[in-house]
């Protein structure tokens, strides 16, 4: 099974959502930014074409368009995920739509564990890098139109974007940490070995999403800015089980300083994006 072409879906929808300049995919918990965009129009996953419907508590399942910081945005509320059956152009499918409908950049989220002791849950983390554990690429196959085949990724993540992200931070006074992201498939969560060697490997936070939308931005010369809320220690720091609730709750309480965060980034960046 072929998913659709994403240059015809995002033509279908455009009549809809007009031009949007900013990509934003919201993930586990953080869905609720795309409810401030003003002027929004909501389109549920099952209407649009090679969309998989959100089956994973905290992912409403919706994209919306609309206007956030005088940035016309359009956001993708939930994702879907290699845990649930689906294949890796099919996870990467929604973000090569936003890249269709000619975003200029990309800002993906995601909740992790923490694997660096110094990191909290509710603390919000840069992400510096990503190693792929997912064993998948969206890439593989015939090369589609706009993208390259082989993409060089030594900076997936946009180094000016990261310093404004960070200026925003202090000036906002939410604490932002950095880090590399490891993504893995899932769905259990890690042993404490694992935890212990993904450590060893240069591993902050550990997740199981982002790198496929960022490895079909990347390869489409789209910039790229990543954030993870940590929701909760890993294995091994963990005084008690790991549990999906824990990552919705920390979403809620972090929803305010995402919130403000995000918005003070997408202002300052708005003459780029023009």
């Amino acid at each position: 099974m072929t998913t659709p072409d994403p240059v015809r879906v995002a033509a279908d929808l455009r009549a809809r959502l007009g031009a949007p300049r900013l990509g934003l995919i919201l993930g586990s918990g953080l869905g609720a930014l795309a409810d401030e965009f003003s002027a929004a129009v909501r389109v549920p996953y099952d209407e649009i074409p090679g969309f998989s419907t959100a089956s994973v508590a905290g992912h409403a399942g919706a994209l919306v368009s609309g206007t956030l910081e005088g940035v016309s945005c359009v956001a993708l509320q939930g994702r879907a995920h290699l845990y649930e059956g689906h294949r890796a152009d099919e996870v990467a499918f929604p973000a090569r739509v936003l890249i269709a409908l000619g975003v200029r950049g990309l800002i993906v989220t995601n909740a992790a564990g923490g694997i660096n002791p110094r990191f909290r849950p509710g603390d919000l983390m840069l992400i510096d890098d990503h190693i792929n554990f997912l064993w998948q690429n969206p890439l593989i196959g015939p090369v589609r139109d706009g993208e390259q085949r082989f993409p060089d990724m030594s900076r997936p993540y946009d180094r000016d974007w990261q310093q404004l992200a960070e200026r925003c931070a202090l000036d906002e006074k939410v604490r932002l940490v950095r880090g590399v992201y490891i993504a893995v498939l899932g769905p259990s969560y890690e042993t404490r070995a694992e935890i212990g060697m993904f450590r060893r490997v240069g591993a902050d936070a550990v997740g199981m999403s982002t790198v496929p939308e960022v490895l079909v931005a990347r390869t489409a010369g789209v910039r790229v800015l990543g954030v993870s809320l940590i929701t909760n220690p890993a294995a091994d720091l963990s005084p008690t089980p790991l549990d999906h609730a824990e990552v919705i709750a920390a979403g809620e309480a972090a929803r305010l300083d995402f919130s403000r965060l995000l918005r003070r980034i997408i202002r300052e960046a708005a003459p780029e994006l023009v």
